[in-house]
């Protein structure tokens, strides 16, 4: 452990340790096998009675990033080993866990990784102010003062901290603002990938994890929403320990921290993360023992559920039916009073950004379908097709592209009903709100590269092309306007409850709960492990909300304020083939519509695996710090200028207007470029990471394509009756949605390969900057740990 944890760790508090946590999970597994049963008898219930809303009309993609890196490029690290910066090479594999590389060569050859995060649970930082604000509130013992100094220099003004209220932190930094923004938004999608650890397809774990942690909080008269669940089970079961052990560990610890602010925080964190990888190590293996035990009763229970289902539904109903006579009436006073008054706000502050969100989804997706459509138009039909489809097939898991989305969520605000509803913060709703987009825009893609694979069949010539894209964006975008609505009012519906039924429950408790222990004599014997008298309680005071809850939702509907559907609207499945289509091989656009050179399968495979789906430039002036990405798309970057380079594309739109004015007029066309990535071996999220397998054999570097230089040029003549078509179809939204401005974007021009020094030396560099400690990055030189860190 180090010196100096081993001296604030000694054998007694780790055995301290050992046994607190010990009796947390006992406590919760308890919790969990009573939710175990009655989340069993739900999912056995719903598979023989089946239920469930509207049927999507957006197909749904089965491994929507297989084989495939999202991310890589060049970040500053700081290592708090020798307290240096070094200069890493970043890789952002499928399942968003970030490996950083000692250089971009060390991957290349298939070395092993420095150091893989799973960011679950932590929080993005962009300056050492708010750094050291979160320092100063979590260090135990009196608060030191404002104008200490931070436990690090930052040798630029552009850092990026990975804040973690118990593991350990991360420090990078970059050499401009549009860096900074690029990375915050990658680091960002990995945080909000991580935190929905938990899969939502899980009918029976799932449920009954959730359920159990959210019992044992309130056997610990801790109601509302919860920041810390988030990551896979373990990595939550640690938070639930960690938030009880953290107070006495500072009480025992804190007196004996001595020296300076600096040293204080520094030897905090060395000893929170310390003892966070304690309780992490026991959490899991006590989880999963839990887990291996309930699965093995699951058949007998699973069989006694289908004997007895009638007679486990009447005594359910019979239960409820009784504590509904005992507690409803003081539910429905309680709601009158203190619930129904604030329910229009509530739905007013998260319809408004959510809303926009989606709308914003609905824009982006517009745009790069009629960019795509122009570029084909102009170069000649469908040989560029499989090159602008591999692209657009990626595009919600873009995080530059996907980010405008996201930032409309940032303005929801819940100020004001927060202390009255006990709702920690607005995180919990946001990254849920954002995961949706994601979903929404994924599906929407979808859909419309099946509909298009299908039309492909036929043979088109590029005007018939042209319009069977038109023809078949507007038709996903109906599928769209619809499941976007349907999917925004179930999570406005959830949200509500998610925030007012914790306060019910506390409210009624002092008055209510007392009295629940004298119906367990209702429940038979044989029924105990799927009817809980507290799992029917809260299902009595959900319905009393309930009712005001679905009234405010339609009233918001029919209002059509926000483009939402009424729920009189029912869009019947129009495709009844469509997702017979879904079911089908994944398309792969490369090999069918690609080059006609002839390729080995297997060269062809690792070309895939080695695609990077971002696209993220930096500044051209860093020579030796360059960020790898396949596409070279203008809305990618802001105008950026080069020497030697051709200047920026000025024809490229900044606004919706301005790219329907030149759908008749002039545009143009920018190249892609590709440059080689490789895909990471899958690394388990949430839990900590295990090591990548290094490659064998040394591969060659591949050769730098040199970028194609931007086109301008007229549409032809014989395209006029298209062009007309283009112009229709941006023209044809739907009369209820009220279009969101567009977003800024800039253009960029030849996209400049990386040079020999990328990954060496950055000394000429670092004295440029001028700033303490300084920069270095020397092939030779390896951090003083050995091997690879796994962390979370």
């Amino acid at each position: 452990m180090g010196d100096v944890i081993s001296a604030h760790l000694d054998e007694s508090r780790r055995q301290f340790i050992a046994e607190k946590t010990s009796k947390v999970l006992a406590d919760f597994c308890q919790f969990y096998e009573e939710q175990y049963g009655v989340a069993l008898f739900n999912s056995v219930r719903y598979e023989i009675e089946g239920g469930g809303g509207p049927q999507p009309q957006l197909l749904h993609r089965k491994v929507p990033l297989e084989e495939r890196t999202i991310f890589s490029g060049n970040v500053f690290q700081y290592l708090e080993e020798n307290k240096k910066w070094r200069n890493r090479f970043s890789l952002v594999p499928h399942n968003y866990g970030l490996v950083l590389y000692e250089n971009k060569l060390a991957y290349e050859r298939g070395l092993q990784p420095r150091i893989l995060i799973n960011s679950a649970g932590y929080k993005i930082l962009t300056s050492l102010e708010q750094y050291l604000e979160l320092l100063n509130s979590n260090l135990p013992g009196p608060t030191p003062k404002s104008g200490n100094a931070s436990i690090l220099k930052c040798p630029t003004q552009f850092p990026l901290i990975l804040w973690h209220p118990y593991a350990r932190h991360y420090y990078f930094c970059v050499m401009t603002g549009k860096e900074q923004e690029k990375w915050r938004a990658v680091f960002q999608d990995c945080v909000r990938h991580c935190n929905n650890g938990i899969p939502e397809d899980s009918k029976v774990e799932a449920p009954a994890f959730t359920d159990a942690v959210r019992m044992y909080r309130q056997s610990k008269e801790q109601y509302g929403t919860w920041d810390m669940l988030c990551g896979n089970e373990a990595q939550v079961l640690s938070n639930l320990v960690m938030e009880e052990l953290l107070p006495e560990l500072k009480n025992m610890i804190g007196p004996r921290l001595k020296g300076k602010a600096q040293e204080r925080h520094r030897v905090w964190i060395q000893v929170s993360d310390a003892v966070y990888r304690m309780v992490y190590d026991q959490t899991k293996a006590r989880y999963d023992a839990a887990v291996t035990e309930c699965d093995l009763q699951a058949p007998k229970l699973k069989s006694t559920i289908r004997t007895d289902m009638d007679q486990i539904i009447q005594s359910k109903e019979h239960l409820a039916s009784k504590i509904r006579a005992s507690v409803f009436s003081k539910a429905e006073i309680c709601v009158r009073n203190h619930v129904q008054p604030y329910i229009p706000s509530i739905l007013e502050a998260l319809m408004i950004p959510t809303s926009q969100g989606f709308a914003e989804v609905r824009e982006v997706f517009f745009k790069e379908v009629t960019d795509m459509n122009l570029n084909i138009v102009n170069e000649g039909g469908t040989e560029k097709l499989g090159e602008y489809m591999e692209k657009l097939s990626q595009l919600a898991f873009h995080p530059v592209k996907m980010q405008s989305c996201y930032e409309k969520m940032d303005q929801l605000k819940l100020e004001g009903l927060q202390q009255r509803f006990d709702v920690s913060s607005a995180s919990v709703f946001k990254q849920r709100a954002q995961i949706l987009m994601r979903q929404q825009m994924d599906d929407t893609v979808y859909t419309f590269e099946t509909l298009l694979h299908q039309e492909l069949g036929k043979s088109l010539s590029k005007d018939e092309l042209c319009k069977a894209i038109q023809r078949i964006q507007e038709r996903v975008l109906k599928k769209y306007d619809y499941d976007s609505s349907t999917v925004r009012k179930k999570f406005f519906r959830e949200a509500l409850l998610q925030i007012t039924i914790p306060f019910l429950l506390k409210k009624l408790a002092p008055t209510c709960k007392g009295d629940l222990a004298r119906f367990q004599e209702l429940i038979f014997e044989d029924f105990a492990r799927f009817i809980l008298v507290e799992n029917t309680y809260e299902e009595v005071v959900l319905q009393s909300v309930m009712k005001d809850i679905m009234m405010a939702v339609k009233e918001a509907a029919v209002q059509r304020k926000h483009n939402l559907y009424r729920d009189s609207i029912v869009m019947h499945n129009s495709d009844p083939n469509l997702h017979l289509l879904g079911e089908g091989t994944p398309i792969n656009w490369g090999e069918e519509f690609g080059s006609q050179e002839e390729s080995d399968p297997a060269d062809e495979k690792q070309r895939r695996a080695k695609q990077v789906v971002s696209v993220i430039h930096t500044d051209e002036g860093t020579p030796s710090y360059d960020v790898t990405s396949l596409e070279a798309s203008p809305d990618a970057t802001e105008p950026e200028e080069s020497e030697g380079g051709p200047t920026p594309t000025q024809g490229s739109p900044s606004s919706l207007k301005e790219l329907r004015t030149m759908l008749v007029k002039e545009f143009h066309v920018e190249s892609p470029v590709a440059v080689g990535g490789k895909a990471e071996e899958p690394l388990s999220n949430g839990t900590i990471i295990q090591e990548s397998k290094g490659i064998a054999e040394h591969r060659e570097e591949e050769k730098e394509k040199e970028a194609a230089p931007v086109i301008e040029e007229h549409l032809p003549e014989d395209s006029a009756e298209c062009q007309r078509n283009v112009q229709e179809a941006k023209d044809a939204t739907p009369a209820d949605e009220s279009p969101s401005p567009a977003v800024d974007r800039g253009s960029q021009g030849n996209h400049r390969e990386p040079g020999d020094k990328e990954t060496g030396e950055v000394a000429t560099q670092v004295q440029e900057v001028k700033a303490e400690p300084s920069l270095e990055n020397s092939p030779g030189v390896t951090d003083n740990s050995e091997g690879t860190q796994t962390q979370f």
